[in-house]
């Protein structure tokens, strides 16, 4: 298959800002290919504006210089007027969210106190019942006899039993 000779891209400056524009390779219009895989051969292209100012970079929108504006004008008075209502809701929305996040570490710490002061009563309860069933356990192992016989065999049950006669 032959490549034909790609077309340079026109780069068109649009107040200093670069320009991306699509570029076809010849193969897309090869009768051999699909036409979903031909659709997929055009690669976007970043082109700078000014390649030779800079050293080839080119320059940020915030260094631009921006067209000067009619500070009377009744434009300019309503874009200020959105910006200061949209700044005013903002610091609003981030006021309510430090109240919210204070009202729930109040909460939080509430919480956990409740819950530390319940980990004492367990505690305390839980040394109580220990106490009881070792004082218990220790009446029981007094109350035993060891059995009487050789030590490590087991007594043997009465086999005639007696009905009291």
């Amino acid at each position: 298959m032959s490549r034909r000779q790609q077309p340079k891209p026109s780069t068109a400056d649009h107040n200093g800002v670069s320009v991306i524009q699509s570029q076809a390779h010849a193969t897309s219009s090869s009768p051999s290919l699909p036409a979903a895989i031909t659709g997929l051969q055009q690669v976007p292209q970043l082109i700078p504006a000014n390649p030779s100012a800079a050293g080839g970079k080119s320059i940020p929108p915030s260094k631009m210089k921006k067209p000067s504006v009619d500070k009377d004008s009744e434009e300019y008075r309503q874009r200020r007027e959105r910006n200061n209502l949209a700044v005013k809701k903002s610091r609003m929305r981030s006021k309510q969210k430090a109240m919210d996040t204070q009202q729930r570490v109040n909460e939080l710490k509430e919480e956990n106190e409740r819950l530390e002061a319940k980990i004492k009563l367990l505690s305390k309860e839980l040394s109580v019942l220990k106490d009881l069933f070792l004082e218990h356990a220790h009446n029981l192992a007094d109350n035993v006899q060891p059995p009487s016989g050789v030590e490590g065999t087991s007594p043997v049950p009465n086999s005639n039993p007696t009905n009291g006669q």
